[in-house]
């Protein structure tokens, strides 16, 4: 440590432009390495495999025609869901606990009470279908997706983007941010394609083992083949950051660009260095002054936040139908399980507040649609095994863990994600970051929490690399 006290110290005694030299001889030195060990190589890509998910043996004849489909609800299944809520048994909670221990039971029953009162599942239905529903048969499975073209203007550029969700959220994440984007901004407009997960929501859920994130990496670029379209953009947060990565690396050619608003690093001597010299010299090993105030103390506000925050993951990456079995049958167990993530996710600091700060950041009935979608179709266990399936075994052993991706990338840094994930850390796996941006607030649910920060930080790196491909 003492060596490194020096060390910042020196640096901290140059004149500015002595500064300005050094960072930018240690910069230099970094992209010719990178160049020397990158040239002359073909890109590795991910190969694309083969699936089959439907129920019994692969048919001989395969239907590729895309149908218009629509969110329905009954008078039965609203009865039924009712009936349910009214024989809810709940536990009290602990005194003060806030959502320290989970779901806090007593806003639990506030929230329940405007479901089971005022929430309007049919007017939640129509607006469900204020967009475009299609679905089209993939490699044995129902394919649900949201086609949305923008209205049309002379001289527009339309851009084709799919947006990809993850759990446990669902295409109605976009609802919001879809209209942005959709909108004629500049002369650019997104033809927006938003698809569900196979086993979450509208999609069937898969009949086989072995369904990850590379197999739906896969139906996505099948589907968007089957479209018509040969190059697009792809968005996307926890699973959809994973999936639309796996496009990128199975089919580069196709990916105009790729954007993220969440990034998780691999592991390596260049990230044990920056989390033992960042504190102290940042500039040393890629690390700004917003990542040293967002990262460190690194235990506290990483290892000890994650290891608080993943009891679901490893649950759901082991025994998924187990605990699926009472989640299905309960709606306000299911609405528990899954809202207490949009607390926590959002902020942190949520955990300290009866309410979970939920109404902070949502509306009652957004959050409730969310739920509607898992508990009508069924859908709770299929989506939980989606963890089982990529994480059978170690993940850093994966053939796209090994795998760099070269397309054009933009990262939207969000400062209440779940872990921050510098900018040289990404650059680890994402070789070709053209833009980074350090968002001034939000969380884990991006497009649901701050639709408009995250509109335009899309259009601002679609536009970058629109233009560059000019040049």
């Amino acid at each position: 440590m003492r060596a490194l006290q020096v060390l910042k110290e020196t640096f901290f005694g140059l004149d500015p432009v002595q500064k300005q030299v050094l960072i930018g001889s240690a910069v230099a030195a970094g992209g010719i390495l990178a160049f020397l060990v990158h040239k002359g190589r073909p890109i590795k890509t991910v190969p694309l495999g083969e699936g089959w998910w439907g129920a019994g043996e692969k048919s001989l004849s395969q239907d590729d025609k895309i149908y218009p489909f629509q969110v329905q609800t009954s008078d039965e299944e609203i009865l039924d869901l009712n009936e349910r809520i009214d024989k809810m048994r709940y536990t009290d909670p602990l005194e003060d606990s806030g959502f320290q221990y989970g779901f806090n039971s007593t806003y639990l029953k506030k929230v329940v009470s405007y479901w089971r009162h005022k929430f309007d599942w049919k007017k939640q239905v129509a607006l469900l279908n204020k967009y475009p529903h299609f679905k089209t048969k993939i490699e044995g499975l129902d394919v649900h997706f949201i086609h949305v073209r923008p209205p049309h203007h002379e001289n527009q550029k339309v851009l084709p983007l799919m947006l990809v969700h993850g759990w446990p959220g669902s295409f109605f994440e976009f609802y919001k941010i879809l209209p942005l984007l959709t909108q004629n901004q500049d002369g650019v407009a997104f033809e927006v394609i938003c698809p569900s997960i196979p086993g979450y929501g509208f999609s069937e859920a898969p009949h086989k083992q072995g369904f990850d994130s590379l197999a739906a990496a896969r139906i996505f670029l099948t589907l968007m083949e089957r479209l018509g379209f040969s190059q697009f953009y792809l968005q996307g947060g926890d699973w959809g950051s994973l999936i639309t990565t796996n496009m990128a690396q199975m089919k580069p050619q196709s990916v105009k660009g790729l954007h993220l608003n969440m990034c998780m690093s691999t592991r390596g001597f260049k990230v044990l260095l920056s989390l033992i010299i960042g504190p102290y010299l940042p500039f040393l090993v890629g690390l700004s002054r917003e990542d040293v105030r967002r990262m460190f103390p690194y235990m506290e506000k990483n290892v000890w936040n994650i290891l608080q925050e993943s009891g679901y993951m490893h649950i759901q990456a082991t025994k998924p139908d187990t605990a699926g079995c009472g989640l299905n049958s309960s709606p306000v167990g299911l609405a528990a399980y899954l809202l207490e993530k949009f607390s926590t996710w959002t902020d942190m600091n949520n955990r300290d507040l009866e309410d979970g700060g939920l109404e902070r950041k949502f509306s009652l009935d957004d959050l409730l649609t969310n739920v509607m979608i898992y508990w009508t179709t069924g859908s709770i266990v299929s989506s939980m095994r989606f963890y089982k399936e990529n994480f059978k075994s170690n993940p850093n052993n994966r053939v796209d863990a090994k795998t760099a991706i070269y397309v054009p990338t933009g990262l939207a840094a969000f400062p209440a994600e779940l872990m921050h994930c510098p900018k040289s850390w990404a650059q680890i796996r994402y070789k070709n970051i053209c833009s980074y941006t350090f968002m001034p607030c939000g969380g884990h649910f991006a497009a649901f929490e701050e639709p408009q920060l995250l509109a335009s930080d899309i259009l601002q790196f679609f536009k970058k690399v629109e233009k560059e491909k000019k040049v």
